[in-house]
Parts: C-alpha cells; sequence; structure tokens
C-alpha cells in the first residue's frame, strides 16, 4: 500500500499504462508490416504463382500482433493490480479509473482479430 497521499502518484501509473499501450500497438503494427512485407515479396520474386505459402515472415509477424495483444492486457492487469494498492485520497475525485485498461482490452481484441485475419487472409 502506498504511503504518499499524493494523486501524483496514480497518474504515474496512469502513464505508464498509456506508455504499454503505445508499445503493444507498435509490436502489433510492426508484425502487421513483417508479414505484408513477406506476402510483398512472394509476389514479387514469384509473379504468377496462384497458391502463396506462409513462410517465415508470416509465423514472426503473427508473433509479433500476438506479443502486442498479450501485452496489452498484461499491462492492462498490472495497473489494475497497481490502483488496488492506492488509498482514495491517492485518486482524484470522479476520475474514471477504469477508462485506460478498458482502452487496452480493446486494442488487445482488434490485434486479436488483426491475428484472425491474418490467418484467415
Amino acid at each position: 500500500m502506498s504511503e504518499l497521499n499524493d494523486p501524483r502518484v496514480f497518474f504515474a501509473a496512469e502513464r505508464t499504462l498509456l506508455a504499454w499501450n503505445r508499445t503493444s500497438l507498435a509490436l502489433m503494427a510492426f508484425g502487421f508490416v513483417i508479414e505484408r512485407f513477406g506476402l510483398f515479396m512472394q509476389l514479387i520474386l514469384r509473379p504468377g504463382v496462384g497458391q502463396l505459402e506462409r513462410g517465415a515472415s508470416f509465423w514472426i509477424g503473427a508473433g509479433f500482433v500476438l506479443l502486442g495483444a498479450l501485452v496489452a492486457v498484461s499491462s492492462s492487469w498490472e495497473y489494475r493490480r497497481v490502483v488496488r494498492t492506492l488509498k482514495p485520497i491517492e485518486i482524484p475525485e470522479g476520475y474514471r479509473v477504469n477508462a485506460g485498461p478498458l482502452l487496452n482490452l480493446l486494442v488487445a481484441a482488434l490485434g486479436l482479430l488483426l491475428l484472425g485475419y491474418l490467418f484467415l487472409g
């Protein structure tokens, strides 16, 4: 439990959560780019081939997208764990404590949808 009785502790936890949110988005975007670049290279190197195979770039890209989704979920979990240790005086009155974790969970869900798109497409 925190003994600082200062709302800056809460805001520091929220900034950390949002930094992890940006990290998870970057990991997912990087994974998507890796996967699509592999597809692009396949089309350039073998024009006219009907069936494209899934190479290493597909699996590496899918791994990055999955890692980004996992980072978003785990950072939401950790944020909630930290906020539970704070005293009411450290959280500004009327402030929505759950907005950040919900955003992260939405990002994670969209990352999983992106992963499904990559596997089906």
